[in-house]
């Protein structure tokens, strides 16, 4: 069972013989090879054992506080992770006194090189198979104090100077300090009453009735030494220290207002019930992975444990790697921008930060990443970049020497930052946050929209001809003004000209205006035997439908482009002109997809295609795989847990309930009438909408402010 506090998580399980064990992790705990690592793994033992082999045992999830409960008896231990400080806690209340011992258990014992061998090799997809002449370090243990054992991961090397030498960006690494040289992150083992017990365990010194153990964790950046990142972590310890009690209760308050900001309940069927209970499990699973310096994973966040493909533990217990991710280290934005869509409508602004900071923070490096290889402004991401916002070195190519990226699945794929950047402007929509607006939006917005307008060559009528280009994953290199990119700036370009000006300057307003003015239409053509056709083969009485690009060669992966035009980037929707062209585009689609990061779910929402929209909430929201948690999701095209599921069904089920388009507030777009409802959800302009909905009506309609009810819009079903 999953417990974090955003930042600081672990996997909690007891075993057979009464062991509580905790897989710890920290979002920013990455190693000097660009890996993100568990802490450790933490074993609490009690002696003797009233959770041995009990036929009462329970372990619950008790999600309105974020703590996993285990009980015998009248034995109860709880564990939660601290909302408001870095620490795990551990409460024991035992109806007989037991001896206590809390010990770490580390795996990483050994610095050994980074070779085809090597034990950490698996999942350093970023990395590929080239050497390098770095080890993997072993973690560090320091000597035992009186009252507390401590250890720590300490960067003394770093790939990164590497990656940027490889990329030609050397002469910017004075300008951009390595972010992992030095970086030292670890824990400490304390509790009252508990001394030290070797160097890697600490107990209790005669047998208790109650006990305590806290995990106190620190990330340090630029470290001196191990010592002096043991000396801050002895000061948080001591600026931390207080009651448990007053600690208990300010958790349990960040708890309360994060479930009453947002919620959604379905009824009415069996499979509603579990669309339900993912619908939550997934919002919690976020709450836990994304309050830190990064943003939570696609492929597993803050939760593997060390799976293989099949969902199975990865390899045999004696070379069982905890910190295996398919996929690496690396952010994928297709994949993780599904994470992050569904917390607008939550209210969920705090667990935005870290996925817009990824790429706000990365801005400045890739806007000199454009000067130098293409001599003119703006920034660009491809898909899949490393935290400081470079193309993962895979990708990029080892010893390639030109500044192209040499995989042919990521060369041109960039448009992934203008949904980023359409998710920053749905928040300002809902907030009206001008200082958001102006120190983020509008510098990112410049950023990106320059790139399009001064990287493409213009056509002999003045418009954007964007070549070379792809489409997607699904049409490489041989794309030229593809659906998605035209659709996405056609998208923001209006909202940021809406923005109000006095968070935006005069220059940036008439270069936006000017882009927009010089994008090319969204291509369309006919059918050909009712699908998507290959480029020029439509059939003359085929149905007119948008096309993924004006032109195109041959499919090599399974998105469907043209259907971007509903989601992400809502141009066409119900209660919007062309609907039928839309619906037309999604049902000749090559590729039906709705889990993982398909989007079936989502642009059938967005179409009021309600039937199809159904099928893929409960697609989505029943992918459990063989997980003893089974909202840890199966594995699609991702990891364990496939926090895609979750995410697109949260976006799927809300854009079934609720759609907006500037002030219009569209209710039950998508909704089957079999299906109740009971929500808050958030609108624009500062407003939160409540209500029940059953047989397709609502009631209990509860907006805030209530001069916004105006706006209220009923979809009736005969409208779809």
């Amino acid at each position: 069972m999953p417990v974090g506090n955003g930042d600081l998580a672990a996997n909690v399980w007891t075993e057979p013989n009464g062991d509580l064990v905790l897989l710890v992790s920290k979002a920013d705990a990455w190693s000097e090879l660009n890996k993100p690592l568990k802490l450790g793994r933490i074993r609490v033992r009690l002696t003797p054992n009233p959770f041995a082999n009990a036929t009462d045992f329970k372990q619950t999830l008790r999600l309105e506080d974020a703590t996993v409960e285990i009980r015998s008896g009248s034995n109860v231990i709880r564990v939660w992770a601290d909302a408001n400080h870095p620490v795990l806690r551990i409460e024991g209340s035992l109806g007989q006194p037991s001896l206590v011992s809390a010990s770490v258990e580390l795996w990483r014992t050994k610095d050994h090189p980074y070779d085809e061998a090597s034990p950490d090799k698996g999942g350093l997809f970023g990395l590929g198979s080239h050497s390098i002449p770095l080890d993997f370090e072993a973690d560090r243990v320091l000597p035992a104090a009186r009252d507390r054992v401590s250890w720590a991961h300490f960067n003394q090397a770093s790939v990164y100077p590497i990656i940027l030498k490889q990329e030609h960006l050397e002469t910017l690494l004075t300008k951009y300090p390595d972010p992992l040289l030095h970086r030292c992150f670890g824990a400490a083992l304390t509790g009252p009453g508990l001394v030290s017990d070797g160097d890697l365990s600490v107990k209790s010194t005669a047998p208790v009735r109650s006990f305590h153990v806290d995990l106190t964790a620190l990330t340090t950046m630029q470290t001196v030494s191990l010592e002096a990142w043991e000396t801050q972590l002895s000061a948080l310890m001591s600026k931390g220290a207080g009651t448990a009690a007053r600690a208990r209760a300010g958790h349990e308050r960040w708890w309360t207002d994060f479930w009453n900001r947002s919620w959604l309940h379905i009824g009415g069927s069996p499979e509603a019930d579990k669309v339900s209970q993912g619908y939550i499990m997934q919002r919690y699973m976020m709450a836990i992975s994304s309050r830190g310096a990064l943003p939570a994973k696609f492929n597993g966040g803050l939760f593997t444990v060390g799976h293989d493909m099949s969902g199975n533990v990865e390899s045999t217990p004696a070379n069982h790697n905890p910190d295996f991710r398919q996929w690496g280290g690396s952010y994928w934005n297709q994949n993780n921008r599904l994470l992050y869509w569904p917390l607008v409508q939550t209210g969920d602004f705090d667990l935005l930060k870290p996925w817009f900071n990824l790429y706000l923070n990365a801005t400045p490096l890739a806007n000199d990443r454009t000067r130098l290889y293409f001599n003119h402004a703006g920034a660009s991401f491809i898909e899949t970049i490393d935290f400081w916002g470079l193309p993962n070195i895979n990708d990029f190519g080892w010893d390639n020497p030109k500044t192209e990226v040499n995989s042919q699945w990521m060369r041109y794929h960039i448009q992934g930052t203008l949904e980023v950047l359409a998710e920053m402007l749905d928040q300002y929509d809902v907030t009206e946050d001008a200082v958001f607006a102006k120190e983020k939006i509008a510098p990112f917005g410049e950023a990106i929209v320059t790139y399009s307008d001064q990287h493409w060559p213009r056509d002999p009528n003045g418009k954007i001809r964007m070549t070379p280009a792809q489409s997607l994953e699904t049409y490489q290199l041989d794309a030229v003004n593809p659906t998605p990119d035209i659709a996405g700036l056609k998208h923001v370009l209006p909202r940021l000209l809406g923005l109000p000006q006095s968070v935006t300057a005069p220059a940036q307003r008439a270069a936006w205006k000017k882009t927009l003015d010089d994008l090319p239409p969204i291509p369309t053509g006919k059918t050909a035997k009712g699908k998507i056709p290959p480029l020029g083969q439509g059939d003359a009485d085929g149905t007119m439908v948008i096309l993924p690009a004006e032109k195109y060669g041959r499919t090599r992966n399974s998105e469907n482009p043209e259907s971007y035009v509903a989601f992400p980037y809502r141009l066409y929707g119900v209660g919007k002109p062309e609907l039928d062209l839309a619906r037309n585009t999604f049902k000749a689609r090559l590729f039906p997809q709705d889990t993982c990061w398909g989007q079936d779910g989502p642009q059938a929402a967005v179409l009021g295609l309600t039937d199809v929209a159904q099928k893929a909430a409960i697609d989505e929201f029943t992918a459990y795989g063989n997980q003893r948690f089974s909202w840890f999701w199966r594995t699609g095209h991702d990891y364990i847990p496939d926090l895609d599921n979750g995410g697109t069904g949260m976006i799927t089920l809300q854009l079934m309930l609720m759609q907006t388009d500037g002030k219009r507030i569209q209710l039950l777009p998508a909704w089957p009438t079999s299906w109740t409802a009971d929500f808050k959800l958030h609108a624009p302009y500062r407003t939160t909408v409540e209500g029940h909905v059953e047989n397709g009506v609502v009631s209990n309609l509860k907006v805030m402010p209530a001069a916004r009810a105006k706006d209220i819009t009923m979809v009736r079903t005969d409208e779809r």
